[in-house]
């Protein structure tokens, strides 16, 4: 094997009781067509009891490529051995592969070349899920050069991504130790807001969600109180970086509907009354923080409904619409003002002793599209009217910011 003097790339593998998943990880690592002189595999056992670090250590042996295996007693959580990798690591850039999932073999070298020939930062590739589910809404088309307003790779936090090294050195990224999930999501955001752009891999796989039939993954495990620590982290880290303002509404997105969201669900409901008070007491900060119309109305009817809920601490009417929305019924459809307004009439529309403004049930122009008689364009046509008006009433400044 030819010597480099510096690899393309660093692949970074946390193992954790990974046996027999880390079998078929290392086997994908071993089928990349990538040449292994130009890899380098750094494998932290992280105080496994299965077999697992004596694994690494009969791959280290055999493999074509150099591969590191450094063993520890358990740090708890993914965040510690991928910084210690971090702190190894010599490759252009570095890509963190979980012990029980996988790489399509031409992942690594299509990711590289993706990086070096648009000169981007971050590599997203394709990600398919076996035995479970996968993001699916970034991967319409590739792309040479984006960035996270105007995509949707907001929607895919995994740290199973392609990352150029200088970037994560120059700012001294590491992941935050002190949580216990949503930790990548922190990291990676982090990474798509200082990347000189991001590229998307749509049209190969690169990259296989591996379901474990044991249960352990770890995404599946914890408190619901770590669910709250990691939105907090996600949403302060946004604010922090991202000035206010429609771009950042778009960022919010993500935490409000992929991590807080999910706590006013169907498990909403066989909470205790307890948990129910508790999780409502979490997300009072959070809402009063960083909640706002902007982001409600980049939301469907039913979700902007019960995070407005959780908003206002009103667990009565919460859990009505929890119950309407897991029974999968269809809310009414009321068109007004000649078809250029679609309100959903979930449970509460227009209750006086409830008090929810209507604007809380109206459909923007993606969900409204589905009803028979709206008016797409006479809807348009009213807010520019609307817009129109607002220009005269008010200073310059004050309409370049409600337009925006």
């Amino acid at each position: 094997m030819t010597v480099v003097a510096q690899p393309d790339v660093t692949v970074i593998i946390g193992a954790y009781e990974a046996m027999p998943y880390l079998v078929e990880c290392l086997a994908s690592v071993e089928r990349q067509t990538l040449d292994p002189a130009r890899m380098e595999v750094i494998a932290i056992d992280d105080g496994s009891t299965d077999g697992t670090g004596e694994y690494l250590e009969e791959f280290a042996d055999r493999a074509a490529m150099p591969v590191t295996v450094i063993r520890q007693e358990n740090s708890g959580g993914p965040s510690g051995p991928r910084n210690v990798g971090l702190a190894k690591a010599a490759g252009r850039y570095v890509f963190f592969l979980d012990a029980d999932d996988r790489l399509g073999p031409e992942a690594l070298a299509r990711m590289v070349a993706m990086a070096d020939k648009n000169n981007t930062d971050v590599v997203l590739g394709k990600v398919e899920g076996i035995n479970r589910t996968a993001p699916r809404s970034m991967w319409g088309r590739t792309l040479d050069r984006t960035d996270v307003f105007s995509s949707n790779i907001k929607f895919t936090l995994s740290a199973q991504k392609l990352f150029r090294r200088a970037l994560l050195e120059q700012h001294g990224m590491r992941f935050d130790e002190s949580l216990w999930t949503g930790e990548d999501a922190l990291f990676t955001m982090e990474a798509y807001l200082r990347a000189d752009g991001v590229s998307v891999i749509a049209d190969y796989p690169c990259y296989y969600l591996v379901g474990r039939e044991d249960g352990k993954h770890v995404t599946k495990s914890g408190s619901y109180t770590l669910r709250f620590d990691s939105a907090r982290a996600l949403m302060n880290l946004i604010a922090d970086m991202v000035p206010a303002g429609a771009r950042r509404d778009t960022l919010m997105v993500r935490p409000f509907l992929v991590t807080l969201l999910p706590q006013f669900g169907p498990k909403f409901l066989k909470d205790s009354d307890e948990v129910r008070r508790k999780k409502l007491e979490l997300a009072r900060p959070l809402m009063d923080a960083h909640w706002n119309p902007e982001i409600a109305r980049r939301l469907k009817v039913h979700e902007r409904l019960r995070l407005h809920l959780v908003a206002v601490q009103r667990p009565d009417l919460l859990l009505d619409v929890v119950e309407f929305v897991h029974a999968k019924k269809q809310a009414g459809a009321l068109l007004e003002k000649r078809g250029t307004r679609v309100y959903f009439a979930y449970p509460h529309f227009r209750s006086r002793t409830a008090g929810v403004p209507d604007w809380i049930y109206l459909a923007e122009a993606r969900e409204a599209r589905a009803i028979g008689g709206y008016r797409e364009d006479a809807a348009n046509t009213f807010l520019r009217r609307a817009l129109r008006r607002l220009r005269r009433s008010l200073p310059a400044r004050e309409v370049k910011a409600a337009a925006a």
